[in-house]
Order: structure tokens, then C-alpha cells, then sequence
């Protein structure tokens, strides 16, 4: 059967979070996805350090699907290289992984 992973993204704006969030639940891409209050985000571009307010988005996925979410999540993101980061759940109860895997099973979308 197939593991659950977390993987996370930054963006500086709040309503394309939102929206990435909906989009790849309404897909089948994650069977959910949680957008984290507004923090700030410090990071280096072209030899600057840059800072602005940002949202981090947490979608919970199959190691199946994360593939097809990530290119999903690539495609609509409006950095040019955006943060992507893939945390395993361990230790998650059976009951939680067979949602997991029922609500990512239809996905329609794949890369």
C-alpha cells in the first residue's frame, strides 16, 4: 500500500495560495491541503537577500501521487523556482492512510 507524504510549498501571496491549495484537492492530487497564517519569508535572489510576507501550503498526498503534484503545483506557481519540500508521515493510522489513498485514487491529473 502506498505511504503518505507532506509536501510543502511558499508563496507571497494569499489568494494563489488559497487558490494551489483548492485546485490540487479539487484534482485528486492531495486529499487535503492546509495554507498556514501569513509569516515572513527571508531567502536570496540573484545575490540579494530579499524578505516579504509569504503562506506556506501543506498538501497530504500518496507517494503515488506526489509526482503528478509537484509538476501540478510547478505549473501554476509564480516563482521561477519555488520552494518544494517532501516530508515523510510516519507513523499515521491505517483508517488516515486509506482516506489518503481513496481521495487521491481519481486523480485527474497526471504529469
Amino acid at each position: 500500500m502506498a505511504g503518505i507524504v507532506i509536501a510543502q510549498t511558499t508563496v507571497n501571496d494569499e489568494a494563489k495560495a488559497y487558490e494551489m491549495a483548492q485546485g490540487a484537492v479539487e484534482a485528486r492530487l492531495s486529499a487535503a491541503a492546509d495554507v498556514e497564517a501569513r509569516m515572513t519569508l527571508f531567502y536570496w535572489d540573484d545575490g540579494t537577500l530579499r524578505h516579504e510576507r509569504g503562506y506556506r501550503v501543506s498538501f497530504t498526498t500518496t507517494t503515488e501521487r506526489v509526482a503528478d503534484l509537484e509538476a501540478w503545483v510547478h505549473e501554476r506557481h509564480p516563482y521561477r523556482v519555488p520552494q518544494w519540500i517532501v516530508l515523510p508521515a510516519a507513523g499515521t493510522t491505517e483508517g488516515y492512510l486509506a482516506r489518503v489513498v481513496k481521495e487521491t485514487a481519481s486523480g485527474r491529473y497526471s504529469s
